[in-house]
């Protein structure tokens, strides 16, 4: 397991720090990351709820999500356990588990819609 990073290993200069998405329910979208993969949420207020992480954080504000071209990954070290958990959790696969140089991964779209995929080696 790695080292929580200091502040100076989390701020690169010109490098992703914060990712925001749009959510039509707070509550529900909040529900489905914490049971998929453990994020834990701060609020602030009714319409914005932040998530912190090792490397990124991000949050999640009202609004209406619209499938768009950025696809955000993230890391598994048991995929097919992972897969399971996003759709208990309520998430939708939108590719199964398939192999790319490197790895393998899978994608999968949120309550909202919005597709994010997983990796592992």
């Amino acid at each position: 397991m790695m080292d929580q990073p200091t502040p100076n290993q989390r701020l690169k200069h010109e490098q992703i720090q914060y990712i925001e998405f749009l959510s039509s329910d707070i509550a529900r979208i909040k529900k489905f990351y914490s049971e998929s993969f453990g994020w834990v949420f701060t609020d602030y207020g009714p319409h914005y709820s932040a998530f912190g992480g090792d490397y990124v954080d991000g949050g999640f504000t009202s609004g209406m999500p619209v499938k768009g071209s950025i696809l955000v990954i993230l890391y598994s070290e048991n995929l097919e356990a992972t897969r399971d958990k996003v759709l208990k959790a309520g998430g939708t696969i939108v590719q199964d588990i398939f192999e790319f140089p490197g790895g393998r991964r899978f994608q999968f779209a949120d309550p909202d819609g919005n597709e994010l995929a997983v990796w592992s080696e």
